[in-house]
């Protein structure tokens, strides 16, 4: 049995930060918030500590971690030369929530790159994250702040959750504020290639570069280049079946979905854009609310913590739709469908 370690949660202020930095130069793990969510992480630079990740999280030695900056300068430390074009996209996006896949330093252990010769960088915008990596002196080597394959934290509570008596400390700085991971960009090829889409867009992507080709399939077998790409991940603990299609399509099979459920004897729970929730309202179904349709900035700041508040009350099933592919919706869409045990185009009777 793991051995538990004392979790304490302080306020992320001056002195907590020092604290948290304190820790990790000693080779402890902190999770502490950024943008997008809540990361665990260790001094990039240490084996040990960052071996201390994967355990942490169940992670597999094979998902490579993202390296956290708190200054462009310092991007030398973990990389091995960087193309022109990183100068033209961290003046733009950085910092901000992009993570480039660039040659790896020297310095980096192949632990945080999953063996690969490649390293997954980004410098967050999140005041205390970057505060924290500065402190420590350090790169910061942080995925997400869960358990590996659950729903990402984008709460302090979330962390405590799933990772209570694994780590040293948790700064609480409040919700994040974007709710999705960083998007990320392969730069490692002849063509700028988008793995995972996240907070920076990929039509934002191509305004400022041009040709971007769109990847973010899991390597057969192997380290992958870059976090978030396994078929399964971000999961609750409840099984979740999506639709993606038309809007009134998705509607109505939700609702026969939900009706077909409900019939068989199970609880349903609904992750649904606000215009949806008057659809059911003759069902005795459990709804949490995203936000409305129109607005997927809104409902990727909710996502991860609607869908934690609604597995928590253990339904049956959840059924949910997504909201498109313009912008950051095409990261919700990603999140949801790596999340999904079952996903369907609206079309198709209720099979699951």
């Amino acid at each position: 049995m793991r051995p538990m370690i004392p979790t304490r949660t302080l306020p992320a202020d001056a002195a907590s930060i020092q604290e948290a930095a304190t820790i990790l130069a000693a080779g402890g793990l902190v999770a502490f918030p950024t943008e997008t969510v809540y990361g665990v992480g260790a001094d990039a630079l240490n084996p040990d500590a960052v071996a201390r990740i994967f355990t942490a999280k169940g992670r597999p030695a094979e998902d490579p971690l993202i390296v956290h900056l708190a200054q462009l300068s310092d991007l030398p430390r973990v990389t091995k030369g960087y193309p022109a074009v990183v100068d033209h996209l961290a003046a733009h996006c950085w910092p901000g929530p992009l993570t480039l896949v660039l040659p790896r330093g020297p310095a980096v252990p192949y632990g945080v790159t999953a063996g690969r010769e490649t390293v997954a960088v980004r410098i967050p915008a999140h005041p205390v994250a970057r505060a924290l990596i500065a402190a420590a002196g350090t790169p910061v080597a942080a995925p997400s702040a869960n358990r590996f394959g659950h729903t990402s934290p984008t709460s302090a509570a979330h962390v405590l959750a799933d990772l209570h008596g694994r780590i040293a400390m948790v700064l609480d700085g409040g919700p994040a504020t974007l709710g999705v991971e960083s998007t990320v960009l392969d730069l490692s090829g002849p063509i700028p290639t988008l793995l995972r889409p996240g907070g920076v867009s990929l039509e934002t992507l191509r305004d400022l570069l041009g040709e971007v080709a769109v990847g973010g399939r899991a390597a057969p077998t192997g380290g992958q280049v870059a976090p978030g790409l396994l078929d399964r991940h971000y999961a609750p603990d409840n099984a979740l079946h999506l639709c993606i299609g038309p809007d009134t399509a998705c509607q109505a099979w939700l609702q026969q979905a939900a009706r077909t459920q409900m019939a068989a004897g199970r609880r349903v729970g609904l992750l649904i854009p606000d215009e949806d929730v008057a659809l059911f309202a003759d069902l005795a179904v459990d709804i949490e609310p995203l936000g409305p349709a129109s607005d997927p900035l809104a409902i990727a700041a909710r996502l991860y913590a609607a869908l934690r508040a609604l597995d928590a009350r253990q339904p049956d099933l959840i059924l949910a739709r997504d909201v498109g592919e313009a912008g950051i919706a095409r990261a919700i869409r990603d999140r949801l469908t790596r999340a999904a045990a079952t996903v369907h185009d609206g079309s198709e009777g209720v099979v699951f």
